[in-house]
């Protein structure tokens, strides 16, 4: 059995299976983002291992699904615990496989325990009520299986955990699939689990193209939960369409940020600046259209560029370090090639991307100035450190520009009137709407998307219903 002292969190990656790890026949290349130079080599799971992975969930589940809500809260608890133990290890390896900041990647991993701690408080809901007939009714919510969990490269733990602690809770197994971009830190956090996990109930298995697709595909899954691309989004639900998966699909961003005329010009820049290029942008939540009123729009351009201009990527290990690399060489490309079309479009910049010597996929933060509302830096999600900034003159016109996109995740509104800001913010179709700040994401808080940004919900008390299916019993 592995324990946590035994573990070397910068080498040998092994994926966990039924309590055990394991490698594979074929390794996955992982690179560093900064440097351009391999992290280390994950294991490609065979057809095979996620054949065994899922039935040691299905096994797990059976025993799982009767174990008292109590000690599922424990093992919660536990699990936190041991996570907290370890945070610094794992923040480094996230750092060297996802390039952000090593401040960041410590936080990240942190603010995820307090999912389960959330959840470890949590119980499911059961109703009751009699018919007129006289009959009683028990309305209880019943875990749903195995859940297949799939995790983005941008935030890789958050990602994995915000989906691990509620199905846990609920009473269901888990097979949790990394991105083939960033699988390092959650193989060894999954391995670090090993002790005290029930073997089986939580398999992490690293993997290529062919994995996701297995995933989705398979018979014994019966539940998705994945955060990613739009596009990506519908592979996964046409592939779970075979046999009815329950589906929790939390996907891309284009997100509205309305600045009113009467805001603190500077103070507004300065927070909306990190709302933008928190994390490079590699945030599907980050202000990617930032709407500023004509009135204050020359002021404003001013301040938010001027910080821009000042704030320089670097190596997420260099002391002091505020951002990162761009996480892999396909965003990169894609977001150099959105601002070579802004460029060639004629268009012009408040900041520029910048050229850097040396290896590493690094772009300065880059703000475009008022691209008409076609361009395709503002109909395309850049995911990248790149940001229009747009003018406009009324309240219904920014309201309906903010609007026609086909995703509808988030947005926010910035005012010192902050009725004003509310009234706008409830015309806006998107799931998340903050009002003078950005980024709030709690276990508390249901995060849902609408349109093309998603299906079903994640966080609050609401995600247990997602992990859940209803059983009626009538007597």
């Amino acid at each position: 059995m592995t324990r946590q002292n035994d573990i070397d969190f910068l080498g040998d990656f092994r994926m966990v299976i039924d309590g055990r790890t394991e490698g594979s026949e074929k390794t996955i290349e992982v690179i560093n983002p900064a440097t351009e130079q391999p992290v280390g080599h994950a294991p490609d799971c065979s057809a095979d291992q996620l054949d065994a992975a899922i039935a040691s969930a299905r096994q797990a589940f059976m025993s799982w699904k009767a174990t008292p809500i109590a000690e599922r809260q424990a093992l919660l608890r536990a699990i936190a615990d041991r996570i907290e133990s370890i945070v610094e290890p794992l923040a480094l390896l996230l750092t060297r496989e996802q390039g952000k900041p090593l401040a960041d990647a410590r936080g990240e991993i942190l603010r995820a325990t307090q999912w389960f701690r959330f959840y470890a408080e949590q119980d499911l809901p059961v109703g009751r009520h009699t018919e007129p007939g006289g009959q009683e009714v028990t309305v209880r919510r019943v875990p749903l299986g195995v859940v297949g969990a799939i995790a983005p490269w941008n935030y890789p733990i958050s990602m994995a955990l915000w989906k691990l602690a509620p199905a846990l809770l609920a009473g269901n197994a888990v097979v949790l699939k990394p991105s083939p971009f960033t699988p390092l830190t959650t193989l060894k956090l999954c391995e670090a689990l090993i002790d005290i996990l029930p073997p089986g109930l939580v398999n992490a298995l690293s993997g290529g193209d062919n994995l996701g697709p297995w995933i989705s595909e398979h018979p014994g899954i019966d539940k998705i939960a994945f955060t990613g691309s739009t596009a990506t989004g519908r592979a996964v639900m046409r592939s779970s369409a075979a046999n009815l998966k329950r589906l929790t699909l939390e996907l891309g961003g284009n997100d509205p940020a309305i600045v009113l005329p009467d805001v603190d010009v500077e103070e507004t820049a300065g927070k909306l600046f990190w709302a933008a290029f928190r994390n490079n942008g590699q945030l599907c939540v980050a202000a990617k259209r930032i709407y500023v009123h004509d009135s204050i729009y020359d002021d404003f351009a001013a301040a938010i560029g001027k910080i821009a201009r000042s704030t320089a990527p670097a190596p997420g290990e260099q002391e002091g370090a505020v951002l990162g690399p761009v996480q892999n060489r396909i965003q990169y490309d894609k977001v150099r090639g959105l601002i070579a079309a802004s460029r060639a479009a004629g268009l012009g910049f408040l900041s520029e991307p910048g050229s850097f010597d040396g290896p590493g996929f690094f772009i300065a933060p880059t703000i475009i100035d008022n691209p008409p509302e076609d361009a395709r830096i503002v109909q395309e999600e850049p995911f990248g450190p790149v940001v229009p900034l747009l003018r406009y003159h009324d309240i219904d016109e920014v309201i309906r520009r903010a609007n026609e996109s086909e995703y509808g995740l988030a947005a926010s509104v910035w005012a010192k009137d902050a009725d004003l800001a509310e009234e706008v913010a409830v015309r806006i179709e998107s799931g998340t709407v903050w009002i003078n700040t950005a980024h709030i994401l709690s276990p508390s808080i249901p995060f849902s998307g609408r349109k093309q940004s998603g299906i079903g919900v994640e966080n609050g008390k609401e995600v247990l219903l997602e992990y859940t299916g209803i059983q009626a019993i009538i007597r």
